[in-house]
């Protein structure tokens, strides 16, 4: 978790993709304790009750869990719940949009994979 946060978004948003992040990348792992409130607090110099609004948001969404008097960690299959949340995230904020523009010029769907194909390569 050594990313910046930025004014873009809710601090306690920011924490909880950031955690997110660190799930995908492999940084942490299923069963694995995550940083705890006040570290997070420490961290980032936020106020903890930010920071545990963020671990909450995850822990609403199956990705983190408690154990009491331990702490918060990764559930069992925690990635792959990002991972589809993140993709359904994808297809609603740039595939919806591409489409409605591909369809507004004429583009056919061929035309649009082969485009696609082409700035894959």
């Amino acid at each position: 978790m050594n990313e910046q946060l930025t004014g873009q978004k809710s601090i306690y948003i920011q924490i909880g993709e950031m955690m997110e992040t660190d799930i995908l990348r492999g940084i942490l792992l299923e069963e694995e304790q995550v940083p705890s409130t006040n570290e997070l607090a420490r961290l980032y110099t936020i106020n903890p009750a930010t920071a545990a609004k963020g671990v909450g948001l995850l822990v609403d969404e199956g990705i983190l869990y408690k154990r009491r008097g331990i702490g918060m960690f990764v559930s069992p299959g925690a990635r792959e719940k990002i991972l589809a949340k993140r993709r359904a995230a994808f297809a609603e904020n740039h595939l919806a949009p591409l489409l409605a523009e591909a369809r507004s010029l004429g583009i056919s769907k061929e035309e649009l994979i082969d485009m696609i194909g082409e700035r894959m390569k």
